[in-house]
């Protein structure tokens, strides 16, 4: 916690400890993104922002409308309610508070969605980081489960890896558990299950918490899980494979040919009309091109799956 959010937890810290239940869906995103602020700070320093930033905004612009004197433009046409030409004289000064106020609503709500989704969104780039080395994360788990160290040990083990990305640090957080709040590796595992933002390593931490509580054999699920979990990462590779290739036709065929052929089309037929202004042409080099390619780059980017 920085200094900035710690001012915020002194002025409203006690407040936000209050609407705890009532934004329990940011709890748990910060839980599943591993957050270390605290939520009374976090949710402090969100309002706090969010009047700062539409402060600020609504100075900023109302000033611009002012010395610009924007409201002076309006023209009005045809018949006007008389209250209207009552208030002309005040056009300027009324028109300056009401962007005014829709700047400070505008920027500062949008400021406070912008925290309320962050945890969510960083959740998701856990989810995806951890689906994408649990396979390998379990390959280490097995090797070390099948030399005789205690699954406690293993977990912090693996934990303490740097090479495992975010499936160390759920490993590390189940540790975490153990050693410093004196839970059982049992209630370890069950707390890890419930917060983890991935499907896949919740499945595997309620598998384990089940097999030691039957008193399976620990080795040989960890074994079978990285079996399992090494055949859906060739599949997911095979089917993103596909996929790649069915969107490389797709540009090809669509901002490759189809553009090509609209500039010769549009060109012919320039020359044909004798037209000197090829507004199309120009949408299409500088507008349609430039804007699907950065369309496809953020599709593939968003399929690729982390390595």
């Amino acid at each position: 916690m920085n200094s900035y959010e710690r001012l915020c937890f002194n002025l409203l810290g006690e407040r936000m400890r209050k609407k705890r239940d009532d934004f329990l869906f940011l709890r748990t995103d910060m839980m599943r993104a591993r957050m270390t602020v605290p939520f009374e700070a976090y949710l402090s320093t969100a309002y706090i922002s969010s009047v700062i930033v539409g402060l600020l905004a609504g100075i900023a612009i109302g000033l611009i409308t002012w010395f610009m004197q924007v409201p002076e433009m309006i023209v009005y046409h045809g018949a006007v309610p008389s209250f209207i030409i009552a208030l002309e004289p005040f056009k300027l000064i009324i028109g300056t508070i009401i962007v005014f106020t829709l700047s400070i609503l505008i920027f500062g709500g949008v400021t406070y969605a912008i925290y309320l989704i962050y945890p969510g969104v960083m959740a998701g780039e856990r989810k995806r980081n951890i689906d994408a080395t649990l396979p390998y994360a379990i390959n280490y788990v097995t090797a070390m489960s099948t030399a005789g160290i205690t699954p406690a040990e293993v977990f912090r083990l693996l934990g303490q890896s740097k090479i495992y990305g975010e499936s160390a640090t759920e490993a590390r957080y189940i540790a975490r558990e153990i050693d410093i709040f004196g839970k059982d590796l049992i209630d370890a595992l069950r707390i890890g299950g419930i917060y983890t933002p991935s499907a896949r390593m919740r499945d595997f931490l309620q598998g384990a918490n089940a097999s030691i509580s039957s008193g399976s054999n620990l080795t040989e699920y960890f074994r079978m899980k990285s079996e399992q979990y090494t055949r859906e990462n060739r599949l997911e590779q095979k089917t993103f494979l596909e996929t790649l290739g069915l969107i490389s036709e797709s540009y090809v065929t669509a901002l490759v040919a189809g553009t090509l052929f609209l500039i010769i089309l549009q060109s012919i037929m320039s020359t044909i009309s004798g037209e000197t202004d090829p507004l199309f042409l120009y949408a299409v080099i500088y507008g349609i091109i430039p804007l699907g390619s950065i369309m496809f780059i953020i599709m593939i980017s968003s399929m690729t799956p982390e390595v």
